[in-house]
């Protein structure tokens, strides 16, 4: 199974169609989870056409992104569950606050954004994986998303990076 994994959209402030790149890198995945701030759910009618859509809802968004998705899920893909969440909060920093969000529950990954900064490490076990904005990078020097790939023998997890929305990837 292979997931594509979006957060922190902010569209249509940050554009009004997804990046090129993103639609391309998106083909053929099984599943999309969105990790909140969507802002409007075309988003999700947009990604909807590449895949099933999952995900939840971020600090930013309306109310009916928040009844749809709510702001914290766990979703099971294969032998591993992944925790999904915004990230948002006081205090800590967000992926202490991700963390925390799951703490006494058995997860194997906890997806999160708000931070728009990619990362993947491993605390306590469990897998931490941002993956970044496809198209609001703020400060960082690439656009990215992710890619969860699942499998029986294991769930492995890479970022995908481009220097712009027209298409042109440096990895992944």
């Amino acid at each position: 199974m292979r997931i594509g994994v979006v957060s922190d959209t902010h569209m249509p402030k940050r554009g009004k169609v997804l990046p090129a790149a993103l639609r391309e890198g998106l083909q053929g995945v099984d599943l999309i989870l969105h990790a909140g701030d969507w802002q409007t759910l075309a988003v999700y009618d947009m990604l909807a056409e590449i895949a099933p859509v999952n995900g939840v809802a971020g600090n930013v968004d309306g109310e009916e992104l928040v009844e749809r998705f709510g702001r914290k899920k766990i979703i099971s893909a294969g032998n591993f569950r992944i925790g999904l969440v915004h990230g948002d909060g006081k205090g800590k920093t967000t992926e202490q606050r991700a963390l925390a969000a799951f703490a006494g529950e058995e997860v194997d990954v906890i997806v999160f954004g708000h931070s728009h900064i990619p990362l993947l490490k491993e605390e306590n076990g469990i897998r931490l994986f941002n993956p970044g904005s496809a198209t609001d990078k703020r400060k960082q020097p690439l656009f990215s998303y992710g890619l969860i790939t699942v499998e029986d023998a294991g769930i492995s997890l890479e970022h995908v990076f481009y220097l712009d929305k027209s298409g042109e990837r440096v990895s992944g």
